[in-house]
């Protein structure tokens, strides 16, 4: 492991990149946190309060996806990204000091989710394009999963930290330590030291999409993947970003409890990264799909309210599973799109593995309240397991290979 992480450094620019990552996911682990019990701690709020805020910034992200691809594509994507970080700080800055100051509400932290959105859907596409122009296809692999373990660090310091933020000292400073963490990973990654090749010229977006789309449905174990994750990130944003917070939503407690399970995620994160590290996976997305139908035990854990051991374990589970799915998935489209036309193609998957993700975190709390919380969590589970296995049904799926 020494020996490929002296290997990785020698290549310009990813030491920035790795450093960068963690920096700005210790504000990612504290802000999910912070943002929930925000909202929750506001007089009067809901758990429907909670769908609104957090399926804010997912409906712009979606909007402006493939715009965001085609800059990417045009543009160096070091400063899109960095500059995209940077102006997200200052609008998580403006919801930390609502909340801080005691003027905060619904509304305002939805008006700045959506704005923030807008900016996510610039750095994404970009985002998942500047580790190719950093390093040989050869490497991507490696590459990925230390930037995966590097994250997960700053993650598990994150959710740690916030639980312990937010029912301490309250969500508006955890909001406000996700500002900080954003600016500063925006200007390192703003200042890599990518020259970015040059791009041809172009007869316009239209052309640009046009070629994006017939790159993205070319490969139909792209459009497989696509389809299946449009129902297992529904399941999975629906819990992690309303089920899960409603699910401990004691005001002294809660918070911890949730950060202990998110920390469990990352834990888990960080066990499947040093795995995918040291193993070459010869059939990457059959391996990284069974591993997701195995993630629902997460959902069940939560809804049968086994003790915190058991959660948290299951959410460890989960996490192994994310981190193999995220670093085979990422390697695999790496390794098999040009890189001229990368970020539309990650720009038509991204739209379509979350184009109705914010419905399931808009209905999450109404149904939750309704039906109540864990008969949702095990509807969540159940459509996870589901879309996973018949993902597997896929030929192409089952058999690719990124040799």
């Amino acid at each position: 492991m020494l020996t490929q992480l002296k290997d990785l450094k020698a290549h310009h620019g990813f030491t920035g990149l790795a450093i960068s990552r963690f920096i700005s996911n210790v504000g990612n682990g504290v802000s999910p946190i912070a943002l929930a019990y925000g909202v929750l701690s506001l007089p009067g709020s809901t758990g429907a309060d909670l769908s609104i805020v957090m399926a804010a910034r997912f409906v712009p992200l979606l909007a402006f996806m493939l715009f965001g691809g085609v800059l990417a594509d045009r543009f160096q994507r070091n400063r899109l990204v960095g500059g995209s970080d940077m102006i997200g700080s200052f609008l998580a800055a403006v919801s930390a000091i609502s909340l801080i100051a005691g003027f905060s509400s619904t509304w305002l932290l939805a008006l700045m989710g959506a704005l923030f959105g807008i900016l996510n859907a610039i750095w994404w596409p970009a985002m998942s394009g500047v580790l190719p122009e950093i390093l040989p296809k050869e490497k991507l692999q490696e590459g990925n999963a230390v930037i995966g373990l590097l994250t997960n660090f700053g993650y598990i310091v994150g959710t740690l930290g916030g639980g312990i933020l937010v029912s301490t000292v309250g969500a508006g400073w955890g909001l406000l330590v996700d500002a900080i963490s954003f600016f500063i990973a925006g200007v390192i990654v703003w200042y890599l030291p990518i020259i970015g090749k040059i791009k041809d010229k172009s007869p316009g977006i239209i052309h640009d999409l046009a070629v994006g789309w017939k790159e993205f449905i070319s490969r139909s174990w792209v459009i497989a993947m696509v389809v299946a994750f449009a129902l297992i990130n529904m399941a999975f944003e629906a819990m992690l970003s309303v089920l899960g917070p409603l699910n401990f939503s004691d005001p002294v407690s809660g918070p911890k409890q949730w950060s202990y399970n998110l920390a469990g995620l990352s834990v888990g994160m960080l066990i499947g990264g040093i795995w995918v590290l040291k193993v070459k996976i010869g059939r990457p997305l059959f391996l990284a799909m069974i591993l997701i139908s195995l993630s629902a035990v997460w959902d069940f854990a939560l809804a049968f309210d086994v003790p915190m051991f058991f959660s948290v374990i299951a959410a460890v589970i989960s996490g192994i599973s994310l981190e193999v799915f995220m670093v085979t998935w990422n390697t695999s489209l790496q390794s098999h799109v040009p890189e001229e036309s990368y970020s539309r193609v990650s720009s038509y998957d991204t739209l379509g593995s979350f184009g109705i993700a914010p419905l399931g975190i808009v209905i999450a709390g109404p149904l939750a309240m309704h039906f109540g919380v864990d008969t949702i969590l095990i509807v969540t589970g159940v459509t996870t397991l589901i879309a996973a296995v018949a993902s597997l049904l896929v030929p192409s799926v089952r058999n690719l290979r990124n040799d």
